[in-house]
């Protein structure tokens, strides 16, 4: 039975909106990355990183917006195209890949608030004095 075509459009819509997202976050993501890179490697050097120089870092609350959204990209750049692999491999099998993407949902949803926890909730560079 073929599906309506209200079906398709929801579908397609999707599907086009996660086509889109992997080419705008895929050069967003390396722009982020390539710049994370070489502030941090050549600007910053890797010598002198450390939890406390992170910790001060991270008094600039742009700091953190930056380091959340690279996060933030890479997880849903990565996990958006582990979902095309999931649907390549599991096509046959329609339980398997709804289970398959519920656990990757569940995943990329625990990454994102376990990473955005530590990057919102760091403790400030006047407390790091107390860290080991």
């Amino acid at each position: 039975m073929r599906p309506s075509s209200a079906e398709r459009a929801s579908s397609g819509s999707f599907e086009l909106f996660a086509w889109l997202f992997m080419r705008i976050s895929g050069v967003i993501l390396l722009g982020m990355a390539v710049f994370h890179l070489f502030y941090m490697h050549f600007v910053f050097g890797v010598e002198r990183m450390n939890f406390n120089t992170i910790g001060a870092r991270w008094q600039n609350p742009l700091w953190r917006v930056f380091d959340f959204f690279l996060l933030a990209f890479a997880l849903f750049h990565g996990f958006n195209g582990l979902r095309v692999v999931l649907d390549d491999y599991l096509s046959q099998r329609p339980g398997w890949r709804v289970l398959a993407k519920t656990l990757v949902f569940v995943l990329v949803v625990g990454l994102m608030s376990i990473g955005g926890y530590v990057i919102f909730t760091f403790p400030a560079a006047a407390n790091l004095a107390a860290v080991p």
